[in-house]
């Protein structure tokens, strides 16, 4: 028996009523603030781009949802190769997650290329 076998009590099947809804104001207040966010973009054009680049120029990383773009138009490559600048710059990391995601990170965090 795994460790998730033990914490979720083995091969039993789970109904919705099993779980329950977790009140984000029934935190603690003087929990630390968090220095790096996570955003989600969905890019359709190039001033998607823009928003993009600040998030990663200010610390955060961004994962683009670019299924909106189509494959054949010159402005996906366009898009690609200015986030692959600005990871570059930021000391930052990127990746394409096959033809509808890309994870763009900053300055100190670097993306497995394996899987768990």
């Amino acid at each position: 028996m795994g460790l998730m076998s033990k914490i979720l009590g083995g091969n039993q099947s789970r109904t919705v009523e099993d779980y329950a809804e977790l009140n984000l104001e029934d935190v603690a207040a003087e929990s630390a603030e968090a220095t790096m966010q996570v955003h989600i973009a969905e890019v359709s054009g190039q001033a998607d781009a823009i928003d993009i680049k600040d998030a990663v120029y200010d610390g955060d990383i961004v994962i683009a949802d670019i299924t909106r773009l189509r494959t054949e138009d010159s402005t996906v490559e366009h898009i690609v190769d200015e986030l692959r600048q600005v990871a570059q710059e930021v000391d930052g990391d990127i990746v394409r997650k096959g033809d509808d995601q890309m994870i763009i990170t900053p300055t100190g965090v670097r993306i497995s290329r394996e899987k768990l």
